[in-house]
Parts: C-alpha cells; structure tokens; sequence
C-alpha cells in the first residue's frame, strides 16, 4: 500500500549581536538584557498598538504614552534577564556544569534578587519569588534540551 510521507523543517531567524565587555560574565550580562530587553519592548508595542486600534482615535498623547512603556517594559524585562543570566554564567563556573540545576540555582537568586527593588518587601514574598523564578528557569531548562 502506498504511504506519503512530508517532511518538514522549520529554522528561526537569529540575530546574534555580541558587545564585548571583556569578561564573559559581562558579555552575556549584557547581551540578555540588550536581547530580551527587545523582546520586552516589542511586547510592550504590540500592546498598545492593539489597545489604538480598538479606540475611535488616537492622540499624541497615546502615543507618547505607548512609547513610554515600550522603554519601562524593555528596562524591565532587560533587567531580569542580565540578573538570570548572570547568575545562571555565576552558577555554571562556581559548579563546573552546564545544567538544569544551575538553571534552577540562577532562578532561584534572580527570584529572590527582584524582590530587594520592591517597596513591600518581605521574607515570604522573597522565598516565592525565588521559587517562581528556579521553576520557570528550571522549566526553560527542560524544553531546551527536549527541543
């Protein structure tokens, strides 16, 4: 009996842009933050491009304000990712692995780092950041290496 096969493949486009800082720790530092803090932004942008369009008009003023949280969306998002992957960089040279623990480890204290910023700080807000943020790491971790 006949049998149809189709193959398929698909490749995603990669932008590799590197800043040489001269230490590694720096240069994937920044290079998070300069990457995802991208992606933060244009999150932020389809956002507010959506929620225009939806109004009758738009003002300047929209504008300005959606160009305004584009950039606080983009720092954020910049932020926490040079901590994760400085602690992640952190994490592989002090255990000499590569690994989902590692992973874990730099979730763990980026989780934990981000509550020092906020105004309502405490010891319980701080342990579930850090639990929230060595599972999502740890997560990640598991879908790289499964795909």
């Amino acid at each position: 009996m006949p049998r149809a096969r189709v193959a398929h493949s698909f490749e995603s486009p990669t932008v590799d842009v590197m800043i040489d800082m001269g230490h590694p720790f720096l240069n994937r530092t920044v290079d998070g933050f300069i990457k995802i803090g991208i992606v933060g932004a244009a999150h932020a942008g389809t956002q507010e491009i959506f929620g225009m369009l939806r109004k009758e008009s738009v003002t300047k003023k929209d504008i300005e304000k959606g160009i305004k949280k584009m950039a606080a969306d983009g720092v954020q998002w910049g932020v926490v990712a040079g901590i994760y992957t400085g602690m992640e960089y952190g994490m592989q040279q002090t255990r000499g692995r590569h690994d989902w623990k590692s992973a874990m480890l730099g979730g763990a204290l980026t989780g934990a780092l981000l509550t020092f910023g906020d105004s309502s700080y405490d010891k319980e807000k701080m342990l579930r950041s850090a639990i929230t943020g060595g599972a999502i790491a740890t997560a990640a971790e598991f879908l790289r290496i499964l795909t």
